[in-house]
């Protein structure tokens, strides 16, 4: 992703900081104002919730809080937490993983630094001039890229679960 650098005055940075601070940070505000520039699509990204938290209370009769409670539940979280996530999901704030979709997550993070770790080495390999490591080295990015395509299938799916989920398909 390209990157864009400018200069300004102290004082203009200060004042575009403090307005930032309330728009997501700085970069989500250039970003979002270049887009509208440039007449580029509204981002995709969610509305940044400013203010304190405030309490709302709504009614459900007892057949759906149970309801709610087994849905919640399912996912790994409170009524509330799920009440919760599915209104912000329809806000456009990033979908709220379940802990079971957060697990595989990590699983799928410690296998690519496991497979980074083996291609540094067949690099440093590679490099070094050993010749007789060579096919060992065609293996191993062979092995690499398999691994890394079936990763990448399944982060897919974690990905997939989750925003299908809470966006209702």
């Amino acid at each position: 992703m390209p990157t864009l650098t400018l200069r300004v005055s102290d004082d203009l940075a200060l004042q575009f900081a403090a307005l930032a601070a309330t728009e997501g940070g700085k970069s989500a505000l250039i970003r979002r104002l270049l887009e509208g520039a440039v007449g580029g699509p509204d981002s995709k990204r969610a509305p940044v919730a400013i203010g304190a938290p405030q309490k709302v209370t709504v009614r459900f009769r007892e057949s759906e809080l149970r309801q709610l409670g087994e849905m919640a539940a399912a996912r790994g979280m409170t009524r509330t937490q799920w009440i919760t996530s599915l209104v912000r999901s329809r806000l456009g704030a990033p979908a709220q993983q379940s802990d079971g979709e957060r697990e595989a997550l990590r699983t799928i993070a410690r296998e690519l630094n496991r497979i980074g770790g083996n291609i540094n080495q067949i690099a440093r390999a590679a490099n070094g001039g050993d010749s007789s490591s060579a096919a060992g080295s065609k293996s191993g990015l062979a092995d690499a890229r398999t691994a890394l395509e079936a990763l990448q299938g399944e982060l897919k799916d974690v990905l997939d679960r989750t925003s299908t989920y809470w966006e209702g398909r």
